[in-house]
């Protein structure tokens, strides 16, 4: 019998994702296991497997589409000699949408209007199949009438499976969709996280292109990476109370013990280089570990207080950002963060990382440093409650001991989710961060 092969979720906060390469073709036999295609996420490229045997039947979804749904059949796998006459639709391909019509001038004054595309038929609600659930779920919900969007999944990720059905009720008929407001036309309605209160959405904005003539601006399309982080970090401003508490360190001390380690570094157990971050990172997990109320996330009804410091480590990569996690940093030495780092942004960069080490975290690290950079505050990545802007080290004159002498100092800035971390909490985990940067032997204890 013939089965779709579904688009996976390779990540429990997946919605879509491009399909980078079929490793197949049609007609080809695969086995159980066989690696199949190739999926590109928001932050890596991944490999899927078969699940089934079979032939390969027909391809639904070319190599290089964009925006392929979660759950969305994306091939066919059939038995030998089996016949497949109507097999499912492939989902189309997302197209750049044409620039909306410039105003029309009148005298200084340029007279705004919106598209027709502002005044379209509403989209159809959104279908269930983007909700995870068994097959057998899925038909049990259409026999009994049971809406999927109402039901708490127990399986893993939240799938729903056939438990979460016993006892449902039929749905209820939906409402009928209102018409939307005449707008700016697409992609100017800002962002809005499911189940934020109506005083969340925020007004509409025109579109940028209707302020340059055609011809003066290349279009770069986003890439699924680039709309990810436009997603989370306006949902984080909008729904997150940020406050930010900011600590001058004077880094003497750090950087004496950083070049008498590294001058110890031992060609026999593989060289290493520590660098001020690495620093950084140990003393901040050291710092989590003291202060617990700063090593927490937010939920609705519950704050949910970490055992351990996973601390995430932003890195730059071509067209984005990445925050990878070193995992129970507090139980590593310099040296194995050092390299755990470094290995976590080569993965990162050449989009290599799982979601294991990408996903999580309790608190994180964002250090413009090297760039030059004295002061700056950074976004909160959600489930994280806090993040670390670090600024550069630079000789700057103090005040010690009424005198005014030369020392190293840093500017860290922290940003706090208010929900969770009060103002007085946020700065005594700072006070203890300062200590451990500052004497940075203690670390070593």
């Amino acid at each position: 019998m013939a089965t779709n092969i579904l688009m996976p979720a390779l990540s429990p906060t997946m919605e879509e994702g491009k399909l980078a390469k079929w490793l197949v073709k049609e007609g080809d036999t695969v086995k159980s296991g066989d690696v199949i295609a190739e999926i590109e996420t928001d932050k890596a490229t991944m490999e899927i497997e078969a699940v089934d045997e079979g032939r390969l039947a027909k391809i639904l979804v070319a190599e290089g589409t964009e925006g392929v749904k979660v759950n969305a059949p994306i091939a066919v796998l059939a038995e030998d000699g089996e016949e497949v006459s109507k097999p499912a639709p492939a989902p189309e391909a997302k197209k750049t949408a044409a620039p909306p019509p410039r105003g029309e001038e009148d005298g200084n004054v340029t007279q705004l209007r919106p598209p027709p595309a502002a005044l379209a038929k509403p989209e159809a609600p959104q279908s269930s199949d983007r909700i995870a659930a068994s097959p057998l779920a899925r038909r049990l919900a259409a026999e009994k009438g049971i809406a999927l969007e109402g039901v708490k999944g127990s399986g893993p990720h939240g799938r729903i499976v056939k438990r979460d059905l016993d006892g449902g009720r039929p749905a209820k008929s939906a409402p009928p969709a209102q018409a939307p407001s005449p707008g700016w036309g697409k992609g100017t309605e800002a962002w809005v996280p499911k189940g934020a209160p109506p005083s969340a959405k925020p007004p509409l904005l025109p579109d940028a292109r209707l302020y340059f003539e055609q011809g003066e601006y290349e279009e770069v399309p986003h890439d699924q990476m680039r709309k990810a982080i436009a997603r989370r970090l306006t949902a984080s401003m909008q729904t997150t109370p940020h406050y930010y508490i900011t600590v001058d360190c004077v880094i003497d001390e750090l950087l004496k013990a950083r070049a008498l380690l590294n001058a110890q570094s031992p060609d026999r157990t593989g060289p290493f280089k520590l660098s001020v971050n690495d620093f950084v990172v140990r003393a901040v997990a050291l710092a989590l570990m003291k202060s617990p109320a700063v090593n927490v996330s937010w939920t609705d009804d519950a704050m949910l207080v970490h055992k351990h410091a996973d601390v995430g480590v932003a890195v730059a990569m071509e067209g984005g950002l990445i925050t990878p996690i070193v995992r129970h940093a507090e139980l590593k030495g310099l040296v194995e963060i050092s390299r755990e780092i470094a290995s976590l942004a080569e993965k990162a960069r050449t989009k290599k990382l799982k979601p294991t080490e990408y996903e999580g975290g309790s608190f994180a690290v964002s250090n413009l440093g090297m760039y030059g950079v004295k002061h700056f505050t950074a976004v909160i990545n959600p489930p994280h409650a806090g993040i670390l802007a670090v600024g550069k080290g630079e000789e700057r004159a103090i005040v010690r001991e009424g005198q005014i002498v030369k020392a190293n100092v840093m500017t860290l800035t922290l940003s706090c989710d208010h929900r969770a971390v009060d103002g007085a909490t946020g700065g005594k985990f700072l006070e203890v961060l300062k200590g451990y940067l500052e004497s940075p032997l203690a670390m070593l204890l």
